[in-house]
């Protein structure tokens, strides 16, 4: 979805009355409240706030300062030091208009008492209140909204720095900064930054305004000032060690939030492989005790922000308090003029006090995030200084040359993992390279690519890359983006790139050809199919050297042979290649092969004079005839077979659930409520946990509190200047009320922390309980930055900010009615002015509300674009460095944070907009109650009276502003809550345990296993993908399942799993339906090695045992089964040996090794073994399969696989074609079928290995 449309945003080429008065917004807020805003409704930025401008003008500036490690906060002031000026002096005017309203007041109320200088003096007082509120209110306006557009371009800026950072990242760094935190440091972290500008002048202000409110003070009650002061000075004190408190409790919370953010971003891409081991439950408790230890921070925190907003709402009460009791003692005389100067003076500066807390928190917040981001813009970057793209490949002598080099991936290790290569590759050279698991094959393609540091030696690359990885990377969009990859369509060389990777007949059984969207990390695509689009991507950029890394071990034998001739000896015929490959059969094709151990070539040169000189490579040759069992086969025929059959492709795509229904893609738009959803998301937040009880009382106290300060006041107002009661009566009673207000207060605060705490607790586990017993169909069809944002920063806004702004704003409406209540109740003549004015400011806050609700939410789903499209860089890093991509994608991701960045804009304008027209409104209300009462006639109203009314209508604007803000603020907010709730009830899957019907303890016993008329589809109306599959699998036999790629193998063994459920039949487990127990019960019992082998982050013992079931000794026994033991003892930590996230640091054959040793420990009856070995060579293999000959010996092994090889010795051999059983029998038996399928398979196969011999 390209989000951009054509109309550049109005702010960027209108007037200076337009600007200072928002109107250029009207045209947008228009068209919100006729229809519901969409994506391209919204305008672009104009370019001088556009990331890109932004980041170009950061490097200026930083390359300007000469030091060796630039300071990045200087880079970033001098950036904008001219609006951070001129918002200052915005912020300056405000606070001086603001400090002159109480001396208007007191002047005022002399007018009032009689005390004129001159006639019209009343008039023209109530008039310049009027004027006063108009210039307090622009510049406000115009210091927030340039603040926020500050905030705005310092936040583009640092998401465009960390995504160019990690694209250049070392291995050593990447280590340290895994995948999840530099998502957080985007999603939270830049975001946090983000808002500190907009606080930045808070800072100063509220110092000179509290000096200026003194001085006001001094004037009206001279030397019980003092009192007011020490009062101030005594919280401002207690303050400063809780904000300390604060920032070790805020700085530990986050450091366990990374914790639980790393743990389920593995949880959730590794959630298939969970359910398959049934793991589930044990990864959804540590991520819970994460949560708990996290919850235990939260609750600190919280506190610390409830002892903050104690002290600073009281603090109004209690200054004056002390005050009028100073007054008393120093005889100072008290008199309405100076008693509601003083009032008003004090509620003036109440405002930018209470906003203290948020100020330091915001501070705080933003330090340590500025400090983590710093750190990881200033880690180490990868040199691959030696690839020269554009070299003049005619003059070149060697594509590639290394001289006794040393790579080494931890920078300061003492073993190197590559030593004393020496390597030449001349310009259209083929080179294999081959060698056990481990033995450092693709380390030596990453140190040619520049990923590995290089320790020794000199290394020199000439020409243009293509590369192919091991894991295929597919981004997320159509397949003709994911083949073009950013190069300009050439339709000639398109359909010959297509032909050459036999993907024409793959993509006609597409429901939109070569436009079908593909899902994140390749969702609906089979193995084979995600290789040969890569194979695809890398021909089509037409480079001059093609490193492959075992791009065939995915496909079956016939597409592999057939890629192997067109592609590799047809395609790239005149290219220099390097492919690591397993497949021996490949070899004799290639000029030059490199056999490689323990991270050295140890024999290079062409194939037969290899097996001719060479011991260790013989044995690798050899190991593969044996595992072919060509004694038996010697016999069958060679012939050529080519093209891949429609038929098997057609199946590829029923399997992988993708219908041909028009218009449906698998990737779902991302949802998002639309329109006015009312109170139901506040409904569901209050929901949790007794949480209307807590909000109900926290209400209640603030409207008692409320209430309290009103009596205070009117008491002041109507006693002040009555001679029969004594001052210390008056300030006695006054001090009692205040601190009666203060105790509701203390009990406000308690519910607000209670309601937060538990709505956190029991939103959070729903949630993680709906996304662990959601079916595998949910992930398939849900990008995972999705479900990630829901976790994070959506989170975090629940933690941290819903309870309190929920508070707060019904705290501001409340203070918002009682000001309109006593200006009315003095003045009601005012209502005839104020009624319509209120009418006007709730009608203007619903227009607003139309666009802003819209402009919200796409702020969300485009902040989510941002997210998916960097976590999909980070996975394919290295394929982007390798094609010289970085800019493409830097570009892209520019572009992305401008479609992010606009509707952002477009929001904050238009809450300043409406602000702005709220506080005209509140100067309209207070002049016409100025004028009121200097038109009537004098004496109409006390003095008293009339300073308290006035004292309250002063403070009216900043109040109605407060309870806007807010409104605002929780509405953003609330979305937050809405989108975690969408998370919260997802269809899940059939129940763990059902405890009526749980299997025996040693069930299954014998392992045999009936499959009974089994149909399959993924979806309601999917076509069917397994079409009434009817065999029986005996107890202890060996089961072999062939067929092309994708013809339902995979599915099969879905099925069996119940990771789908059968449309119809069932299958059977000795005696048991399993559709009948629970799948906890079902899956634990089965064992099996997936066809991606997946490692998790943290030790090796971890990994093969998370359960911490069995002792060291039978894991090391396992280990030694798995012919891991050396490899651990070289790394010398044993068990505890780290994995770090993925598992990269150990090669996928040792993965898969991995996977098998998890099986050897678990001991189950029946054993599935998914394309287990095909990344793994062939020696290896060999042990592997005897490992599972021996300790399998009496159960049920059920093989799918490509290599005939591995299925030949099975007791019997299933082969299915199009989701249909086509034979089922003993494999010698099948051979000798005429028409049999396995038997040409078998042929395939065979032919495949003559042919690459005869080259």
């Amino acid at each position: 979805m390209k989000v951009e449309s054509d109309s550049v945003t109005p702010f960027a080429k209108n007037g200076f009355l337009s600007r200072l008065s928002f109107w250029w917004l009207n045209p947008l807020m228009k068209k919100g409240r006729k229809k519901i805003l969409e994506d391209e409704d919204i305008p672009r930025l104009r370019d001088a706030d556009g990331a890109e401008n932004c980041y170009s003008l950061f490097l200026e500036q930083l390359n300007k300062q000469k030091r060796a490690k630039p300071s990045i906060l200087k880079a970033i002031i001098s950036c904008h030091w001219k609006e951070i000026f001129l918002t200052g002096c915005l912020a300056l005017l405000k606070v001086l208009t603001v400090s002159a309203g109480p001396l208007l007041l007191n002047s005022f109320i002399l007018v009032g008492e009689g005390k004129k200088s001159f006639k019209y003096e009343g008039h023209l007082l109530a008039i310049s209140f009027f004027f006063l509120k108009g210039i307090e209110s622009i510049s406000q306006r115009q210091w927030f909204f340039r603040s926020r557009l500050i905030g705005l371009k310092v936040r583009s800026l640092l998401i465009a720095a960390i995504y160019k950072k990690q694209l250049r990242l070392t291995n050593s760094a990447r280590l340290k900064h895994s995948g999840g935190e530099i998502m957080n440091y985007v999603t939270v972290d830049a975001y946090r930054i983000g808002e500190f500008p907009f606080w930045f002048h808070q800072i100063w202000t509220t110092g000179l305004q509290l000096c200026l409110a003194l001085v006001i003070l001094f004037h009206a009650v001279g030397l019980a000032t003092v009192a007011a002061l020490v009062v101030i000075i005594l919280t401002v004190l207690c303050n400063i060690p809780i904000a300390k408190i604060q920032h070790k409790f805020q700085s530990k919370q986050m450091v366990v939030q990374d914790e639980r953010l790393k743990t389920i971003s593995e949880a959730l891409v590794n959630m298939k492989v969970l359910k398959l081991y049934a793991w589930e439950t044990h990864f959804k408790n540590v991520i819970e005790n994460l949560r708990k230890v996290e919850h235990k921070w939260l609750s600190a925190v919280q506190s610390e922000k409830v002892y903050l907003s104690i002290l600073f709402w009281s603090t109004p009460v209690l200054v004056s308090s002390a005050t009028f009791a100073a007054c008393y003692f120093l005889r100072v005389p008290l008199h309405a003029n100076n008693v509601f100067t003083f009032v008003a003076t004090f509620r003036l500066v109440q405002e930018p006090i209470s906003s203290i807390p948020d100020v330091l928190g915001v501070f705080i917040q933003a330090k340590i995030a500025f400090a983590r981001i710093v750190q990881f813009l200033e880690a180490p970057e990868l040199q691959s200084a030696h690839v020269q793209p554009n070299c003049n490949m005619e003059s070149v002598n060697h594509s590639i040359s290394i001289k006794s080099a040393k790579f080494s991936w931890e920078e300061n290790s003492s073993e190197p993992t590559l030593s004393n290569i020496n390597l030449k590759v001349k310009p259209g050279e083929k080179v294999a390279i081959c060698g056990e698991v481990g033995s450092g094959k693709s380390t030596l393609l990453a140190a040619i690519l520049g990923e590995v540091p290089k320790i020794q030696g000199s290394i020199k690359v000439c020409g243009k890359i293509s590369y192919v990885s091991q894991t295929a990377w597919i981004q997320n969009g159509t397949i003709q983006e994911n083949i073009l990859f950013g190069s300009a369509m050439n339709s000639e060389r398109y359909r010959e790139t297509l032909e050459s990777c036999s993907l024409v007949k793959d993509l006609e059984l597409l429901p939109f050809g070569d436009l079908t969207e593909i899902g994140e990390r390749g969702i609906n695509l089979s193995g084979g199919q995600k290789q040969r689009i890569q194979l695809a991507r890398a021909l089509y950029q037409n480079a001059d050297i093609f490193i492959l890394d075992d791009p065939f071990s995915a496909l079956d034998a016939q597409t592999a042979m057939s890629l192997f001739h067109e592609y590799l000896l047809g395609a790239l015929s005149e290219k220099t290649v390097l492919l690591v490959t397993h497949q021996v059969d490949f070899l004799p094709a290639f000029d030059n092969v490199l056999y490689m151990s323990d991270g050295k070539i140890l024999q290079e040169g062409p194939y037969h004079q290899l097996l001719a000189s060479s011991k260790e490579f013989q044995d690798l040759v050899n190991a593969h005839k044996e595992t072919a069992g060509s004694e038996r086969l010697a016999v069958v025929s060679s012939a050529h077979t080519h093209g891949t059959s429609s038929r098997e492709i057609r199946m590829t795509y029923i399997e992988k659930q993708l219908e041909a229904r028009e218009g449906d893609q698998l990737i779902k738009q991302e949802e998002r409520e639309i329109g006015d959803t009312g109170f139901k998301p506040y409904r569901q937040y209050l929901n949790q946990n007794k949480g209307f009880l807590y909000f109900s009382m926290a209400s209640i106290s603030h409207l008692l509190f409320a209430i309290g300060l009103i009596l205070q006041n009117s008491w002041m107002a109507v006693k002040v200047d009555n001679p029969h009661v004594s001052t210390l009566r008056l300030v006695l009673v006054y001090l009692l009320i205040g601190l009666a207000s203060i105790l509701f207060l203390i009990c406000r605060s308690l519910c607000t922390l209670a309601m937060g705490l538990k709505a956190s607790k029991s939103l959070f586990s729903q949630l993680l309980d709906s996304l662990f017993q959601a079916p595998m169909s949910f992930y398939d069809s849900t990008p995972l930055g999705r479900i990630l944002s829901r976790v994070s920063s959506d989170l975090s806004i629940t933690d941290l900010d819903v309870p309190f702004r929920l508070i707060f704003t019904v705290a501001s409406i409340i203070n918002a009615c009682s000001s309109l209540v006593v200006l009315a109740v003095v003045t009601w003549q005012v209502l005839f002015v104020s009624v319509p004015m209120i009418y006007l400011a709730i009608s203007m806050q619903r227009y607003y509300f139309a666009s802003a609700k819209e402009l919200m939410r796409i702020d969300g789903t485009t902040k989510s674009l941002v997210a998916s499209h960097l976590a999909e860089s980070l996975a394919g890093a290295t394929t982007i460095r390798a094609f010289e991509k970085e800019e493409k994608f830097f570009a892209k991701n520019l572009d992305l944070i401008d479609t992010n960045a606009s509707p952002f804009f477009h929001n904050f304008s238009a809450n300043e907009w409406l602000i702005q027209w709220i506080e005209m409104i509140s100067a309209v209300v207070l002049a016409s109650a100025a004028l009121c009462m200097v038109l009537l006639p004098p004496r109409t109203f006390s003095s008293g009276f009339m300073g308290m009314a006035l004292s309250y209508g002063i403070s009216l604007n900043t109040i109605l502003v407060r309870t806007i803000q807010n409104q605002c603020s929780i509405a953003n907010n609330i979305i937050s809550v809405e989108r975690i709730y969408q998370y919260m009830h997802i269809p899940s899957e059939a129940p763990q345990v059902i405890e009526e019907s749980r299997p025996m303890a040693n069930w299954p016993a014998v392992g045999k296993l009936e499959i009974q008329d089994l149909q399959v589809r993924y979806r309601p109306n999917a076509p069917l993908v397994l079409c009434g599959i009817n065999c029986t699998f005996e107890g202890g036999h060996k089961i072999g399942i062939v067929g092309r790629t994708g013809c339902g193998k995979t599915t099969l063994i879905s099925a069996l799993f119940r990771l789908v459920e059968p449309a119809t039949g069932k299958i059977i487990v000795d005696g048991i339906d399993i559709s009948k127990i629970g799948l906890h019960d079902l899956r634990s019992r089965f064992g099996i090695i997936p066809q991606d082998p997946t490692l998790f982050n943290g030790t090796v013992r971890y990994n093969l045992d998370p359960l911490s079931q069995f002792s060291d000794q039978a894991i090391w026994e396992v280990i030694g089964k798995c012919q891991l033991q050396e490899v651990l003892q070289e790394k010398g930590k044993g068990l505890e040996a780290l994995v770090v996230e993925d598992g990269s640091n150990w090669s996928v054959g040792q993965r898969q090794l991995f996977c098998l040793g998890r099986v050897l420990l678990r001991r189950n009856r029946i054993l599935v073994l998914d394309e287990a070995t095909a990344s793994i060579d062939n020696a290896t293999d060999m042990i592997l399969q005897k490992t599972i000959r021996t300790e399998f010996a009496d159960c049920t092994v059920i093989i799918v696989a490509h290599r005939i090889p591995t299925v030949m010795d099975c007791t019997m051999v299933l082969a299915i074609s199009d989701g249909k059983v086509m034979e089922y029998d003993a494999p010698m038996n099948l051979m000798e079928r005429e028409d049999s399928l396995f038997g040409q398979l078998v042929k395939e196969y065979w032919s495949r290995s003559e042919s690459t011999e005869s080259h």
